[in-house]
């Protein structure tokens, strides 16, 4: 069975997508495993492009099909912010408490019908020999005032789903990955992880 590389160093994602991705025809393997080292700073300007650097690099690297991802939260209120910033919104090295709580500071006076956000996810699929293909998830919500939920990570516990009627670190993993933008790209990934593994060739034709 190929490999299928997940190109991350966060625990939690490489948890997620475990679960996601365990029906594809290809064993799931991380850098750790592959005796890789591989840090990868994400300058791109959209989702997208950091994907794709993402991907591409470590693909390269470890000669391996590759599945990256960039994602964030897109809060209205804030024009769109923290975006592409989210996992560094107030610095590399802050935990995700810290991060929550410089959000929620930054929306203390917004009330709650004008705090509507967005979680967006867009994997990138990289073959070593330069292919691309892209998916992309989104799941709405709303910025709730205070952290509820204890399942998740990031921005999870203030992140409520209206038509869930809960915050995402209130669901179990099941059922956010049924609800999550990750959920959602991930599941346009298997599509196309399923037609390329029918491919003798390894390579796309789509």
């Amino acid at each position: 069975m190929p490999k299928l590389l997940l190109a991350t160093n966060n625990a939690g994602k490489r948890r997620e997508y475990i679960m996601l991705l365990g029906n594809v025809p290809f064993q799931l393997t991380t850098p750790a495993e592959e005796g890789k080292e591989i840090d990868v700073d994400e300058v791109g300007a959209t989702f997208e492009e950091n994907a794709i650097l993402k991907a591409t690099v470590f693909a390269s690297q470890c000669n391996l099909l590759t599945l990256a991802d960039d994602s964030g939260l897109e809060v209205d209120a804030l024009g769109g912010e923290p975006g592409v910033l989210s996992a560094r919104y107030t610095g590399k090295h802050a935990s995700d408490k810290e991060r929550v709580a410089y959000l929620l500071s930054k929306l203390r006076d917004v009330p709650w019908e004008k705090r509507t956000a967005r979680f967006r996810c867009v994997i990138a699929l990289a073959h070593p020999l330069g292919t691309l293909q892209l998916c992309e998830g989104e799941c709405c919500g709303i910025i709730t005032f205070e952290p509820r939920g204890d399942q998740g990570f990031g921005y999870d516990p203030i992140f409520y789903i209206p038509d869930v009627g809960k915050v995402m670190a209130e669901l179990s993993l099941d059922e956010k990955n049924k609800v999550s933008h990750r959920g959602k790209a991930a599941q346009k990934a298997r599509h196309v992880l399923h037609h390329l593994s029918q491919e003798t060739s390894h390579e796309w034709s789509f």
